[in-house]
């Protein structure tokens, strides 16, 4: 194979696996796609779900308080100077008042010993046990809120840039509907029958529209942006959107119209965990009056001798032990009466929370059927407005190049126009953002 035959075929081999690699990164997503991809790889949701792992952890400890506990000591000591003792003189013979001097011990003590201790009764490490299926189920409620939040947020955004299309192909119908008008005019211009102030009027139409389209599809690549930023995307990675939007899909949210259930939405049911652990918290403060109980059990091996190789040539003695200890609490500075106090207010707190956060999903939910309500209202309103507004313009077009109109008419015609398709898309985006909110705050939003 030539040398050049070999450079052209290892550059192929780039540009396909370069055209592969970008391919691998273009993404076609539904918004469910979107929401799915977010809760794998959102930072707010990811750490979240941490937190959940760390309360495992935590309850692990917990647990180790109420199993055996075992510990080995060991221990090796040189008495360079022995420790001398005065001994009456009559033990040895000696004379009464005669003290003898003599030293007790051995040179080097050696010593190994395991300890166990097992926890019988503690009414803080029990009252710990009985709270750890709250506690990961507190978490998890957490971590549901921070991805309903997310949810709610992609929704809105993925829709909103949906509607953006629409807005896009109403500005490029007028960029048409304005180029046309332009041509007609300019030939008319050519022929004396108007004057050249129409072409420029034109003009700056033409002008004013590709600027509006200009900020709009600004407007949409930012859009494009937060979303993948919120959906932890690399911003390199390319993102379709496949979804549509219609004024049927609108409506629908209507046909279950103030059906809901606390139950649905993980912020009630958040608080709900926190309540019950501050119970746990009352009960926790409150057995800490009773006495605790442990068994401990030792063994022990210990060495003497006078020479450093006591292993080999010491003598070993052993001991044992098993005892029962009693702890009985009997004043503490009225720190556990303050512990409970605090934890019985903190649980009125709580259960104040949980009402309230009733009253809140009360209110979410009639402002949002309000608000749904109110928004397909203006969205019927807007697309007939926009209808009777596209017939005005033909009409007034129709006549201007029949000569029985003047531009100032159509020029009107097709401001009104300008106006109606705005209306409409701002319709669209409030009626989109209002069955979202009716969603989340029945907490139907999946």
């Amino acid at each position: 194979m030539s040398l050049l035959k070999c450079k052209w075929l290892t550059g192929f081999i780039l540009i396909s696996l370069q055209a592969i690699s970008q391919q691998d990164s273009i993404h076609k997503f539904s918004v469910k796609d979107c929401v799915d991809y977010a809760l794998k790889n959102n930072v707010k949701v990811k750490n979240a779900l941490l937190d959940i792992e760390i309360q495992k952890q935590s309850n692990r400890v917990t647990t180790a308080d109420a199993l055996p506990s075992v510990k080995g000591a060991g221990s090796f000591t040189d008495n360079v100077l022995i420790q001398t003792q005065l001994l009456p003189g009559e033990f040895f013979g000696q004379p009464a008042g005669t003290y003898v001097p003599v030293k007790f011990g051995t040179q080097y003590y050696t010593s190994g010993s395991v300890t166990l201790t097992q926890t019988l009764f503690d009414g803080e490490v029990f009252v710990g046990l009985q709270a750890r299926k709250t506690s990961i189920d507190y978490r998890q409620k957490a971590a549901a809120m921070t991805q309903d939040i997310i949810r709610a947020n992609i929704y809105k955004i993925y829709y909103q840039l949906i509607v953006s299309k629409i807005q896009i192909q109403q500005t490029d119908a007028n960029i048409t509907k304005t180029q046309n008008l332009l041509h007609v005019n300019t030939e008319m211009y050519k022929n004396g029958f108007v004057e050249k102030v129409e072409i420029s009027k034109n003009e700056v139409q033409l002008a004013n529209l590709q600027t509006e389209k200009s900020k709009a599809l600004t407007n949409i690549a930012n859009g494009y942006y937060g979303l993948k930023f919120l959906m932890g995307m690399p911003q390199k990675d390319s993102l379709a959107l496949t979804d549509t939007v219609t004024e049927d899909q609108l409506k629908q949210g209507l046909l279950n119209e103030g059906v809901y259930d606390y139950n649905n939405r993980n912020d009630y049911l958040f608080y709900k965990s926190l309540n019950q652990l501050n119970e746990y918290n009352v009960r926790r403060y409150k057995l800490s009056y009773y006495p605790t109980l442990s068994l401990t059990g030792n063994y022990a091996r210990v060495g003497q001798g006078n020479d450093l190789n006591v292993f080999g040539k010491g003598q070993w003695f052993n001991s044992a032990y098993v005892g029962l200890n009693l702890s009985v609490p009997i004043f503490s500075g009225f720190s556990k009466n303050a512990n409970v106090k605090e934890a019985e207010l903190q649980l009125e707190q709580s259960k104040n929370t949980l009402n309230n956060i009733k009253d809140s999903i009360d209110n979410a939910v009639l402002q949002a059927v309000n608000n749904y309500h109110s928004a397909i209202a203006t969205l019927d309103y807007q697309k007939k407005n926009v209808s009777l507004a596209e017939d005005v313009y033909n009409q007034a077009q129709k006549k201007y190049e029949s000569g029985l109109g003047s531009t100032l008419d159509i020029n009107n015609a097709e401001a009104d126009l300008r106006t109606a398709q705005s209306n409409y898309v701002s319709a669209m985006y409030d009626a989109v953002i209002a069955q979202i909110d009716y969603l989340d705050a029945t907490g139907q939003l999946k």
